[in-house]
């Protein structure tokens, strides 16, 4: 009977101190919080990312610091960008003439040792595009610290003797640039008047037919800004159509070869009206002629 007892009281005091599986009222909150996304992402990301802004904050708010911290960034920065293989020793340029090699490192005034963080490359291509003998522009930094500018140059093909002096212009029209002498390029060909720029293809085509008298042809003048005069030595003009002038000018030379046409006392030779051209006599030669007309009709009484 003692020991019935005795089992009964040591199995009241296991039960008494059996662990309730059964959670709390706060752990079972606390374990439908984690279950929630929201609140999962605010324990783990943003509760930190506050913390840490709030001490970088408290530990900013002193100028002191604040400077210290930019110094020493800005430092970095400067260790970094003038490294060695980062620095620009040297500018190579394309084949071009001399003049313009150096205009365009006048237009660079780069300084160099410098890093290549420090080169504004859009910004110096457009500087050197806006020489006029440049047509197009091209920057690569290379290895070795090299600054590599690729140029296509303007080729002048013809002086034009314009308002603002001789000026150098391109196959296009474009002012590659200026002369103080016409002795300075004279192997091109001369252009003169208003518009003769807007039509250089036109000219080139007319000076490369009138290549049998090369030799006596001072240049064209553009008249009106619509026609050509061939001008000759001695004074000579060819007055050339608006339409079709190359035509014309091939008839002025069919004529020359056949009857010496421009080895004449002739002064003006006018294609203008192409069913009717025009020979102009110098006065000498009109005074001659009209001489020898009179002569003629007197004999003929």
């Amino acid at each position: 009977m003692r020991a019935v007892r005795a089992t009964r009281a040591k199995s009241r005091r296991r039960d008494a101190t059996r662990h309730d599986p059964a959670p709390s009222r706060w752990s079972w909150r606390m374990q439908r919080l984690m279950l929630t996304p929201t609140f999962r992402l605010a324990i783990r990301v943003i509760l930190p990312l506050a913390i840490c802004a709030g001490a970088a904050t408290i530990y900013a708010g002193d100028q002191a610091r604040r400077d210290t911290i930019v110094a020493k960034v800005e430092g970095w920065k400067h260790d970094f960008q003038n490294r060695p293989q980062f620095m620009v020793n040297a500018m190579e340029i394309s084949d071009v003439s001399p003049e313009t090699s150096r205009e365009i490192r006048d237009v660079a005034h780069l300084g160099l040792p410098r890093s290549s963080f420090d080169l504004d490359l859009p910004a110096l291509k457009a500087s050197i595009e806006t020489l006029p003998a440049v047509a197009e522009a091209a920057l690569q930094v290379r290895k070795g610290g090299v600054l590599f500018v690729g140029v296509t140059e303007r080729i002048p093909v013809a002086l034009w003797h314009g308002p603002d002096g001789i000026e150098l212009v391109d196959p296009a029209g474009a002012v590659t640039g200026t002369l103080g002498s016409r002795l300075d390029r004279s192997d091109l060909p001369l252009l003169a008047g208003v518009g003769a720029q807007a039509a250089v293809p036109e000219a080139l085509a007319l000076l490369a037919v009138a290549d049998p008298v090369r030799d006596r042809v001072r240049g064209l003048e553009r008249i009106g800004a619509r026609r050509w005069d061939l001008v000759l030595d001695r004074g000579q003009r060819i007055m050339l159509p608006e339409e079709r002038p190359v035509p014309a000018l091939e008839r002025v030379l069919a004529l020359h070869q056949v009857q010496e046409l421009l080895d004449r006392d002739v002064t003006v030779v006018d294609m203008r009206l192409a069913s009717r051209p025009t020979v102009r006599l110098s006065d000498g030669a009109a005074e001659d002629w009209r001489k020898i007309r009179d002569l003629v009709a007197d004999t003929g009484r």
